[in-house]
């Protein structure tokens, strides 16, 4: 008998009872909210339900909040999506990250490093890019308003177990090359539908010497890929990283977590329903051309011909030409944020590279850390006041620019290189033109004025 994937672990480990025809009931260990969730609390009082585990459930506001500095209220619609969180969790006494407290963010950022996201464990949340979870060696998911009900209710949640893909990442990256380099040349390679109906699970050398943070990166665009769940399998980095957070476990408790989080891994003779090697021996840093985060290309490389009608459209939208590059093209904004890259670790990469340099007069550039906590890390750094002495705007934490649904969008016709993960039409806001790329493109990019290769830049 072959041995177990970590999916497969974490499956029978939470399995509370199998329903047949590939369904099973499962334990939810943690359930994230956000200020989209306030109406599911809402319809689960008026049903007269209560909610079953406050305490294993975790709230804050991203979604909807302005991450302009003194967080204005810009419509009576947020002013009412907010309210209805905040009175939902006071009244079910869900644990909330509120504006200004330590703790608030993003959900897929403060998840991790408040030691919410463990090891093992099942975190669901309303929201597509709970797949970032994996990246702490857990299986996230992202579930619908149905389903966040049930699991209020109950703790629990029925799922139709996926298939499992392994993608290993074959040879050592080139000199600058990031998480998101990675993530997007697989989903280049794989295509947005290469990852349906399977839990992916990320390994290779390059992905063992990659910081959890940048794990974190790989597995948010998980997604993007069509898998509904990405990970990486725990390791020392990871107890590190762990160790001493707010909702870590303590003492003796951490003991039992480390020696159970030790047999995680997926065995040596495990099978995987697929796999795949990506070659990441040559691969240069990349940029998103098109609507899809599949439409991606080497920062020096050149935009492809168009292979179908979708190619053709894409092109036409983004005023981009095929068989020219993409460095040298003007840019309007540029945006360093969102679940995907918006932790110290991308801020850092982003100040050493504006350090001393000025953006161009022309451009818009929003600096949107990830969380509280984020934010106030950078700024015992000083990395706040590399970034406004360069011309960026330094913001408080929120989703921002990456959905345009708080008021803060990208203009119309505006071309962006954004680190964010999704760069589908009108994704940051009606008519505009987004870039995917990571925080040293976005940045070098900022300064210049244009897409921008920053391996050119002297220092």
């Amino acid at each position: 008998m072959s041995g177990q994937t970590m999916y497969e672990k974490i499956w029978r480990s939470h399995e509370i009872v199998d329903l047949g025809d590939g369904f099973s009931l499962l334990h939810v260990d943690r359930h994230m909210l956000h200020d989209g969730s306030g109406p599911v609390l809402a319809r689960l009082k008026e049903r007269g339900r209560s909610v079953s585990q406050p305490d294993l459930c975790f709230a804050t506001l991203d979604h909807v909040v302005s991450t302009a500095p003194g967080r204005p209220v810009t419509s009576d619609n947020r002013r009412r999506t907010i309210a209805s969180l905040r009175d939902g969790v006071a009244e079910a006494g869900i644990r909330f990250f509120d504006i200004g407290r330590t703790g608030q963010g993003i959900v897929h950022v403060i998840g991790p490093e408040l030691g919410i996201s463990l090891p093992g464990t099942v975190v669901v949340c309303a929201d597509s890019h709970t797949c970032t979870h994996g990246g702490m060696g857990a299986m996230g998911f992202g579930i619908g308003s149905t389903e966040a009900e049930h699991v209020l209710a109950t703790q629990t949640i029925v799922q139709a177990k996926l298939r499992t893909m392994r993608v290993t990442f074959v040879g050592n990256a080139g000199d600058g090359v990031t998480a998101k380099d990675l993530i997007l040349a697989a989903v280049g390679q794989l295509g947005s539908a290469g990852g349906n109906g399977y839990a992916v699970e990320y390994a290779g050398r390059a992905i063992q010497t990659l910081e959890v943070e940048a794990r974190l990166t790989l597995c948010n665009l998980s997604i993007e890929l069509g898998a509904k769940v990405g990970m990486v399998a725990p390791d020392e980095k990871t107890f590190d990283y762990l160790a001493g957070r707010q909702f870590s476990p303590k003492n003796e408790l951490w003991n039992r977590a480390l020696a159970s989080w030790r047999d995680l891994p997926s065995d040596h003779d495990a099978i995987f329903d697929a796999e795949i090697e990506v070659d990441i021996s040559h691969l240069k840093p990349k940029i998103t051309w098109g609507t899809s985060p599949a439409h991606v290309m080497d920062i020096d490389g050149i935009v492809p011909d168009p292979s179908s009608t979708g190619h053709r459209n894409a092109v036409q939208y983004m005023d981009v030409v095929p068989g020219r590059p993409l460095v040298g093209l003007k840019v309007d904004w540029v945006f360093i944020g969102s679940c995907t890259n918006s932790r110290i670790s991308d801020l850092r990469i982003a100040a050493n590279i504006v350090g001393g340099r000025k953006v161009a007069d022309h451009v818009s550039a929003w600096i949107v850390p990830g969380s509280e906590n984020v934010k106030r890390q950078a700024e015992s750094e000083g990395l706040d006041r590399i970034f406004k002495e360069s011309g960026f705007e330094w913001r408080e934490p929120g989703c921002s620019l990456c959905l345009a649904a708080n008021g803060e969008a990208v203009p119309p016709g505006a071309r962006a290189v954004s680190t964010s993960n999704r760069n589908f039409v009108g994704r940051q806001g009606p008519g505009a033109r987004t870039h995917l790329a990571s925080p040293a493109v976005a940045a070098a990019s900022a300064i210049r004025g244009v897409i921008s290769d920053f391996r050119t830049m002297k220092d």
